[in-house]
């Protein structure tokens, strides 16, 4: 029943390449959605593109394998051609998400990399890939990367309105829910990286004496590039991943001018496309180490464009930042030497790059995290508040896309599901006469949950983080068997609608906070995953779903219910329905502000 959160955090977005056939008989009456399946007939998806490649010795670096670079534009390729398929039209790269490489590819070894849309915005759409190496000889295979490109549909002469992107299997419906939780987090990433530093403590080491110190702009590398027909599409617009290519190879250089060595990349920061290169224009490309660490270092890279040599005012086009380690002969990374900032300039990209790591080390965590060995609750703090947001958020909406709830009882028009896999959640069900928004308000606020909620005697707000954002204390009953009362410290994140037929959300988990320790007074509870989901049934309904993980204290509890078929869950659920009823028109600042 315990599971492992790392594996599910992973499975919403390693999930959209699952081998498994979710669906084997699909059918679509309407005109314009997806044929028929015939019995039997194995599942595509329609946007979906493959391309395979055999790697020749044109295509490697020094030590014989696959150049990050070439990789890289073939990616790239591979899923324009998948957005073009959706959208009928040309696509242009937008932004490729962070990239981390698990696994090098050598010569003659193939690779074969899958794309396809998960979701279509209005005229943006985000294409999730996967890359894997296959050894024709021995017929391994190695998981190499995943990533997420965003393509906007470019038309000259008019706007394109994307159709909507129709998920059928359980993996596509969880990566199209949990695509508008990405978007969103593309949209903060810069605000993101300011906030930490502006409210943050970031350990810089800009006084540590270190007399081999090397000093960055040893390391700076320019260089230009003129983009010829070969390397744009039919309208002319530079490939991004070209442009992705030469910024890989200036970095190449910077890295090698700190270390004196060869080094490996090993991850890449968000790629954001900030306008286009056409054919004829000059690239300028810059590359310079913001950071060195004990075992990696950070290379900031930034193209911008001009048109005639005459031009003085360059247009900045892209810029990222790419992790690079050295490794020994035995594949383990070597010490490197510490790097010396300019003062000014330098010595913020310094702090900035330490705040990425940072980020990085945070997240990492977030997804490692084993339930059966360390607690539930993750630290919070206002360096991994945007991520801890996101993975409450995604959790839920994993959970909701589900393809496996049963019913288990239906009474008055309340349903009760359950799901069993690797844990056991319920999911209870109805719809009220209130409208969606209205909803969303009252249930928003935890303090209002004990007006109809007897687990929750009382609720005190710890925390407004943001306008998305919450963090309550929440004294509960013992439950049976226990003498203590339970406490909670929960995070609370709402979002509302991306899209039509997107419902309103509101995710609970815990989380640690230094100034609410455990006390002897109470006994510490944890949620995992908890939550509603509110969808619109028309003018003035409201479908009300509320999702909830068990979690080992509360397992027995939710067994009792489920198994009993008690109607401790049926009445705290229609308390509900009558709260919602009578505090329809309620309209208090304190929710508003919310």
């Amino acid at each position: 029943m315990i599971q492992n959160v790392g594996n599910h955090l992973r499975r919403g977005f390693a999930s959209m390449f699952s081998n498994r056939t979710s669906r084997k008989s699909i059918s679509h009456p309407e005109s314009g959605d997806p044929p028929t399946m015939a019995e039997g007939e194995e599942y595509r998806n329609p946007t979906e593109v493959q391309m395979s490649q055999l790697v020749l010795p044109c295509h490697t670096n020094h030590r014989g394998e696959l150049s990050i670079g070439q990789l890289l534009k073939w990616i790239d390729t591979t899923a324009c051609l998948s957005a073009e398929r959706h959208a009928g039209c040309p696509c242009v790269t937008a932004s490729m998400d962070d990239i981390y490489f698990d696994h090098t590819i050598s010569v003659g070894q193939v690779v074969n990399i899958k794309a396809k849309v998960n979701r279509a915005f209005y005229s943006s759409m985000e294409v999730g890939i996967q890359v894997v190496s296959e050894d024709l000889c021995s017929e391994k295979q190695w998981s190499v990367c995943k990533a997420l490109a965003t393509f906007v549909a470019h038309r000259e002469l008019s706007k394109v309105k994307l159709k909507q992107v129709i998920p059928l299997t359980e993996e596509e419906k969880t990566e199209h829910a949990v695509a508008a939780e990405r978007r969103r987090m593309r949209l903060v990433y810069a605000d993101t990286i300011k906030d930490l530093l502006t409210h943050c403590a970031i350990q810089d080491d800009l006084d540590k004496d270190c007399s081999n110190m090397v000093p960055a702009e040893k390391t700076r590398v320019e260089s230009v590039e003129l983009v010829l027909p070969p390397h744009a599409n039919h309208q002319g617009n530079t490939f991004g991943g070209q442009i992705m290519a030469w910024m890989e190879n200036v970095a190449t250089i910077a890295a090698s001018r700190l270390c004196h060595a060869h080094p490996t990349l090993k991850a890449i920061e968000m790629f954001h496309f900030r306008g286009p290169s056409q054919v004829g224009d000059r690239l300028v490309l810059k590359a310079i180490v913001n950071n060195a660490f004990k075992h990696s270092m950070e290379v900031g890279v930034c193209v911008e464009a001009y048109r005639q040599e005459a031009e003085t005012q360059r247009r900045h086009i892209n810029s990222a930042f790419m992790t690079f380690v050295v490794l020994d002969k035995d594949d383990q990374p070597q010490k490197l030497p510490w790097i010396r900032p300019q003062p000014g300039e330098g010595e913020r990209r310094y702090r900035e790059a330490s705040a990425r790591k940072k980020i990085r080390l945070d997240r990492k965590y977030l997804v490692s995290c084993k339930q059966a060995e360390v607690a539930l609750s993750v630290p919070w703090d206002p360096s991994n508040q945007v991520y801890l947001s996101y993975y409450n958020v995604s959790s839920l909406k994993t959970l909701m896309a589900k393809d496996n709830w049963v019913l288990s009882v239906e009474i008055s028009e309340v349903r009760l599901y359950i799901l069993e896999e690797d844990f056991l959640s319920f999911h209870l069900e109805m719809v009220v006469n209130v409208d969606a928004a209205q909803v969303f308000q009252l249930l928003s606020d935890l303090r209002r949950r004990p007006e109809w909620d007897k687990h929750y005697r009382s609720v005190e707000l710890v925390q407004q983080v943001d306008e998305d954002d919450a963090i309550y204390h929440v004294i509960s009953p013992p439950l049976s068997g226990n003498t203590k009362p339970q406490d909670f410290v929960i995070l609370a994140s709402r979002r509302k609608p991306c899209d039509n037929g997107d419902p309103y959300v509101i995710a609970l988990r815990s989380v640690t906070l230094p100034t609410h320790h455990e006390t002897p007074e109470y006994q510490r509870g944890e949620t995992l995953c908890s939550g509603f989901c509110l969808w619109r049934e028309g003018d003035q309904m409201t479908k009300v779903s509320y999702y909830n993980q068990a979690t080992p204290g509360f397992l027995n509890y939710v067994t009792t219910n489920v198994s009993g078929l008690s109607s401790e869950f049926y009445n705290t659920f229609k308390a509900c329905e009558s709260f919602l009823l009578d505090n329809r028109n309620d309209l208090a600042p304190s929710l508003q502000t919310l």
